[in-house]
């Protein structure tokens, strides 16, 4: 009887999972299950070219209809997951039906954390799926009032793509200064300044205290700050505040769950089942943590680490990547290599918003941990990333040449 992998999540990862696998010849079944209806698309795009209106939907698909039918991999679209049993190795669909497999990979990725109480308040939106992104594109007109709360990178980027749409945009940050836990305040101060100067108003230190509406539809948003309460009037409100892994189909299956999917450093989370993508938590042991990356590249990066592991199961290769994430806002590109948070020092090289420049290296114990960067040559970015590759201790990164590590001009 033929083998059969069933990859659960059709997104990026579990797409690549499936391809990586044929390349690498494995003449097995493969079967890819997803929650949403549509063909594997891309995300990234969904807060930037999609929102902004510059691309179409049919522009995010990952593949056409011919190659998805070419790589002879059958697809169960519109039906999630719902139960696991490890020991008949079986998974278990919504409509009722069982997939047997002889290996399995979680690809299932994060939804999209709601604020309490705001179920069925038209104008409050989070941003995850094709569909979210299309329903909050359609309200982003001129002179409208959006409101997002929360101020990381998902946040940030849809208030640029709002104000460039002419909307009238609040960014509602709990942290004094945002994205100071992930990558400093430096990092965090720079992206203030930058989204004031293009008219958004930032709210830090303040929370929501509810979500105000009438006739059923989004009116304002009360906050809570040191100044007291307050309210921000809003035609839409944008929910960024997270998200939650997908594995609440796994609770009875005996995998270990905790923020995510627990792996060991191949993404082996039981014997014949893996994890892929953002749903995974795994070791990576080039920083000698566990890490769960909600990034785009890790995900595909991951797969293809995974698909060579089923494949090939004599060759164990850990998986120790320097995780990689960019942001585009307004028009700059933001880039980071490495593991930034729980960093212990975030040593700014060079800062100056005017002409849109950041460089920003971080440590962690006694060796370079990450670098992050805008309007940097990429030289300079390679050349620290390098030194995170390669374990550099801090000191001895810090001393190599700064003509080659500090941009000039």
């Amino acid at each position: 009887m033929k083998e059969r992998v069933v990859v659960v999540g059709a997104s990026a990862g579990g797409l690549t999972v499936a391809e990586a696998l044929r390349r690498a010849g494995y003449e097995g079944a493969i079967t890819l299950v997803g929650d949403e209806a549509e063909p594997p698309y891309d995300r990234p795009p969904l807060s930037k070219h999609l929102l902004s209106g510059q691309w179409e939907p049919d522009r995010l698909a990952l593949r056409s209809e011919a190659d998805l039918a070419a790589s002879e991999v059958e697809l169960r679209l519109g039906v999630p997951a719902s139960g696991l049993d490890l020991g008949a190795r079986t998974l278990t669909l919504a409509d009722g039906a069982r997939l047997t497999y002889d290996s399995l990979v979680v690809a299932t990725g994060v939804r999209a954390r709601r604020l309490p109480g705001t179920d069925g308040v038209d104008g409050v939106h989070t941003l995850r799926t094709l569909h979210d992104a299309l329903a909050l594109r359609d309200r982003l007109r001129p002179g409208r009032r959006l409101v997002v709360v929360g101020a990381g990178f998902l946040g940030t980027e849809v208030a640029a793509v709002a104000r460039a749409l002419g909307v009238e945009v609040t960014l509602v940050e709990s942290a004094a200064v945002p994205l100071a836990a992930a990558v400093g305040e430096a990092a965090g101060l720079f992206l203030t300044g930058l989204h004031r100067e293009h008219g958004v108003e930032v709210r830090t230190g303040a929370t929501v205290a509810g979500i105000m509406s009438a006739e059923g539809r989004v009116t304002g948003v009360r906050l809570t700050d040191a100044a007291g309460a307050s309210v921000v009037p809003a035609d839409d409100v944008l929910v960024a505040i997270g998200c939650t892994p997908n594995t609440e189909w796994l609770a009875d299956s005996g995998l270990s769950v905790q923020d995510g999917l627990e792996c060991d450093e191949y993404c082996v989370a039981a014997p014949g089942v893996y994890g892929v993508g953002d749903v995974a938590r795994w070791y990576n042991p080039l920083f000698g943590t566990a890490m769960r990356v909600e990034h785009r590249t890790n995900a595909t990066e991951q797969a293809m680490a995974v698909a060579r592991r089923v494949a090939r199961p004599e060759e164990r290769q850990p998986f120790a990547p320097v995780p990689y994430f960019w942001s585009d806002q307004y028009d700059g590109r933001f880039q980071a290599h490495g593991h930034l948070r729980g960093h212990d020092e975030a040593l700014v090289l060079d800062s100056d918003l005017a002409q849109r420049r950041l460089l920003v290296v971080y440590r962690t114990g006694d060796r370079i941990t990450g670098v992050l960067g805008a309007g940097v040559p990429p030289k300079a970015l390679r050349t620290w990333r390098g030194f995170v590759a390669t374990r550099t201790p801090w000191q001895e990164a810090l001393a190599r040449p700064r003509a080659a590590a500090v941009p000039t001009g």
